[in-house]
């Protein structure tokens, strides 16, 4: 392992611009739900699609609501992990070094990472549901059971994350397209790679003549395209990773 850490040091040291993509699997690591894991408890009973879709928030926009402030109280727990961290530590190593995540937790933020970018929002932003305004909640809106009513067109408030049937910022996503394809590295942590588009991106960055590094606990899909596949926890691998780079810099 401690050959191929240095291998990908090696790399993100000399590339010209690095891009992350993370997903679930680093946010598992500091405790929080993965989507379907969310879905425990008293809101075992429900459907996915009911819970995360338009139609659902249609038919009951008060369980749905409900549902996410739940979440909203899980994520109070939770706190960056190490994988987090590091991250944020190599985007101060690297020349150029984008994050786009799948993640909408925000930890990224919290641990110190400027530039991120994300594909599905945040379960921290909210927005009407017809004019798109942003809302800011109050505590009393988060702890009511139905949400909040626009104070621009009236209509409902719901959280500015992307749920089933609806379409990824196609700003956002055409914003990561272009970094992969022209990124000289790209770190792949924590996704199973069968989502897209963000599956794509790590494909073109591949067809592009990048290094494609995969870090996991288990080998997948993105694994078998790889340049390095680094098997383990990102918590733990990260750091040595991030460690490794900031030694060459220190030694050049």
């Amino acid at each position: 392992m401690r050959e191929d850490i240095d291998w990908a040091a090696r790399r993100l040291e000399a590339a010209s611009r690095v891009v992350c993509l993370t997903g679930a699997g680093v946010s598992a690591e500091s405790g929080v739900p993965t989507f379907r894991d969310a879905q425990t408890g008293l809101w075992s009973r429900f459907d996915a699609e009911e819970l995360a879709s338009p139609e659902g928030f249609e038919r009951d926009p008060g369980l749905v609501w409900r549902w996410y402030m739940w979440r909203l109280d899980q994520l109070k727990a939770a706190a960056p992990n190490p994988g987090h961290f590091a991250l944020a530590q190599l985007a101060g190593l690297c020349e150029r070094f984008l994050l786009v995540t799948q993640n909408v937790d925000s930890l990224h933020e919290q641990a110190g990472s400027g530039e991120v970018l994300h594909l599905h929002g945040s379960l921290l932003h909210f927005r009407c549901n017809s004019c798109a305004a942003p809302h800011h909640l109050t505590g009393e809106q988060r702890r009511a059971e139905s949400p909040p009513a626009c104070g621009l067109c009236g209509d409902l408030v719901r959280p500015d994350v992307v749920w089933f049937g609806e379409s990824l910022p196609w700003d956002v996503v055409e914003e990561a397209a272009d970094a992969a394809q022209g990124c000289d590295a790209m770190l792949v942590i924590g996704t199973s790679g069968l989502v897209y588009p963000a599956a794509q991106l790590p494909l073109i960055a591949k067809r592009a003549g990048a290094a494609v590094i995969d870090v996991n606990p288990e080998p997948g899909p993105i694994s078998s395209i790889a340049d390095l596949f680094l098997q383990g926890k990102s918590g733990e691998i990260l750091p040595a990773l991030a460690g490794s780079v900031a030694d060459r810099r220190a030694n050049a």
